[in-house]
């Protein structure tokens, strides 16, 4: 078991990606914070793990919020002593060019995205430099790297969140924190399909994403988590300021 006794928190734990990368770490021995603003999602998750005979905590907190982010990893510290792994995962999706959407709808998705990785990021260092060490993955996106149609804030906020992975990659790595980033394609995940629900026919909106992809359908989460898994790993411990794509050669075309 790769991940045995090692100390991971994963946020947006309750579903999707994040669901799917807590359940990995977990059967890979790892004990696992669970960080959601759903309670439900979250509390479904932490069972789901513990039925399996695991061990995981709920945080329920707000990644826009420094206070909450602060309390969450307090909270993992008392818990476990210490915290090897972070995955910032969590994340909200708009769609929109620059003239159609609102100061306050970008702002929210920044925060949300990019500053919640930075908080996350900024407040688990010092564990990571007492300990030694430690391995952060930042959730991005291809919509990092290319510019996808109709959807600004959410492309900038992931190209910031891959800026973030390199910067901190090089500040990090003397304190033997390693940072990399894992770039989703379009992932049949519940923040997908809650957009897909809402075009005029779902089906054909399904379709077209799948179609623009040479491998001709969506990623999976457990695909997507994998990855993360893999990064993570001592097996590729010479990984660092890495930008790992997963998105079924759509940014390869």
């Amino acid at each position: 078991m790769k991940f045995q006794s090692k100390v991971v928190i994963v946020t947006g734990a309750g579903a999707g990606i994040g669901l799917a990368t807590a359940l990995k770490f977990a059967e890979s021995g790892a004990f696992v914070a669970l960080v959601d603003t759903n309670i439900q999602n979250g509390k479904k998750a932490l069972e789901i793990i513990e039925r399996n005979g695991c061990e995981a905590i709920l945080c329920v907190a707000d990644i826009q919020d420094s206070s909450q982010v602060r309390g969450a990893i307090e909270k993992v510290i008392q818990k476990w002593g210490r915290a090897d792994i972070l995955v910032n995962n969590a994340g909200v999706y708009i769609q929109g060019n620059a003239n159609e959407t609102s100061e306050e709808a970008w702002e929210r998705l920044l925060k949300i995205n990019l500053t919640g990785a930075f908080l996350f990021t900024k407040y688990i260092f010092p564990a990571m430099e007492k300990q030694g060490g430690g391995v952060i993955i930042n959730v991005a996106s291809e919509a990092g790297l290319v510019g996808i149609k109709d959807q600004v804030a959410y492309n900038v906020s992931k190209a910031g969140v891959i800026a973030l992975t390199k910067s901190c990659a090089v500040d990090f790595a003397s304190y033997g924190i390693r940072v990399n980033s894992v770039c989703p394609g379009t992932t049949d995940t519940p923040l997908v399909q809650e957009s897909i629900n809402r075009s005029a026919d779902p089906f054909v909106a399904k379709r077209n994403l799948e179609s623009i992809r040479p491998l001709n359908r969506l990623g999976k989460p457990e695909e997507i988590a994998s990855a993360i898994l893999y990064l993570a790993s001592d097996e590729i411990g010479y990984a660092t300021g890495s930008i790992f794509s997963i998105d079924g050669g759509y940014t390869a075309q």
